[in-house]
């Protein structure tokens, strides 16, 4: 078992490592003949795989355009009996010419679901955190994250699909005990709708109200409307801020495994309006102590609406139906541009108001405020280089249950693979 970990860990670095050193640029732009791709492509003229330019030729140490490589590439994936490692050759030439290959009417998408049956993808991720309560000492925390994401296609219409973390905390060099496995589904068409199941990701209610792993199924249909419908058994944890510190909270945070069921729609009024509604509901007897109930039933309506193609505000307002204490929630967030991990020097700034209270969410998405506290946040994302994107955020406001100050520092750098 560590050996094929090792193995498909390797693998990942290797393909990561590639798709970044290689990524094309102008794709008007030569390539020069001390370039990887001549020596590729003169291995598999060896091989009998490919003939230059159709004299035998590739002209000398002259440079040639990424469109005329493109096209020697185009004549490779065409051939069906080649070597294993000719065909590994040949994925990677596709991969860097992709755009060019796609230009030319070579759809290297569907190609590539024949030649590479498994894909990986994922990220390296260093995070800190600093948060600050009144008459408390700062907590400050620093993480180092490796994540693995294998997809292997299984047909035309159907893909499956894996997470896997490995955790280290820097300040008292720790790690994880195990390997976290926080989802294992496939995808696929059905019914005419887009259909997961397995240990799959959720989002629900523009991610304020969960956005986690569940064992069960999601089925999504629609148009112009869209609807999601979620359901399956979901392993919560809904901590306070004040309960991880060991501070007494109301009412008190509380973990255990219930039956999660949600159904949203998503309607899109024209291109810059967008409306969404939703019904989250966790059933589970351990909520009972906490809550006085053994469920959450949780009632969402919101939307979106775009100002410009940088300029965006979105707002979400919650409400548990159940007797219970801090049963309301809401979001109102303006947000300009955003990073683009494939755009070196692209960036975005926002602004927020948030306020989580802990018996109308379950799993949030947000970084910086946690289940139980209200306040303002900003932050901002920069794309130093491709793939490499650093974030930061400020978070300044309350703890609900005791209104006593709080507040909290957070930046990330992601390196994408």
């Amino acid at each position: 078992m560590k050996k094929t970990l090792v193995t498909a860990i390797t693998t990942a670095l290797v393909v990561g490592a590639a798709s970044t050193t290689f990524a094309a640029a102008n794709p008007f732009s030569d390539v020069p003949r001390d370039n990887w791709a001549y020596d590729a492509v003169a291995k598999l003229s060896q091989d009998g795989v490919v003939n230059g330019y159709g004299d035998g030729s590739f002209r000398g140490d002259n440079t040639i355009t990424r469109y005329e490589m493109a096209q020697i590439v185009a004549k490779a994936m065409a051939k069906n009996d080649v070597s294993a490692a000719d065909k590994a050759t040949i994925d990677k030439l596709a991969a860097e010419y992709a755009d060019e290959l796609n230009n030319l009417g070579v759809r290297v998408d569907n190609l590539e679901k024949k030649v590479d049956n498994v894909k990986f993808t994922g990220e390296a991720r260093y995070t800190y955190t600093s948060d600050r309560h009144a008459g408390e000492d700062k907590a400050n925390n620093n993480e180092m994250l490796f994540r693995l994401e294998p997809t292997a296609q299984i047909n035309e219409n159907w893909v499956a699909k894996a997470r896997m973390d490995w955790a280290s905390t820097l300040q008292d060099d720790t790690n994880a005990n195990d390997t976290d496995v926080s989802r294992v589904y496939v995808e696929g068409k059905l019914f005419g709708g887009d259909v997961k199941l397995g240990k799959l990701p959720t989002y629900s209610a523009q991610g304020m109200i969960i956005d986690d792993s569940l064992s069960g199924g999601e089925f999504v249909f629609g148009n112009k409307l869209k609807t999601t419908l979620t359901v399956g058994k979901y392993s919560y944890d809904i901590s306070t801020r004040a309960q991880l510190d060991g501070v007494a909270a109301t009412p008190a945070g509380t973990t255990g495994t219930g039956t999660y069921s949600a159904i949203q729609f998503d309607y899109p009024v024209n291109n810059k309006l967008a409306l969404t509604a939703s019904y989250n509901r966790l059933k589970a007897d351990d909520l009972q102590a906490n809550y006085g109930t053994d469920k959450v039933s949780i009632w969402t309506a919101g939307g979106s609406y775009k100002f410009s193609d940088t300029v965006a505000l979105e707002g979400l307002y919650a409400k548990n139906t159940e007797d219970v204490a801090q049963n309301k929630a809401g979001n109102v967030q303006l947000s300009y541009k955003g990073a683009d991990a494939n755009k070196e020097g692209s960036f975005g700034i926002y602004a927020a108001y948030r306020h989580l209270g802990q018996g109308a969410v379950l799993d949030p998405t947000y970084d910086g405020v946690f289940t139980g506290q209200k306040g303002y946040e900003i932050g901002g994302n920069y794309a130093f280089y491709k793939n490499i994107v650093g974030s930061v955020l400020y978070f300044d406001g309350k703890d609900i249950a005791t209104d006593t100050d709080a507040s909290k520092l957070f930046g990330r750098v992601e390196f994408f693979f």
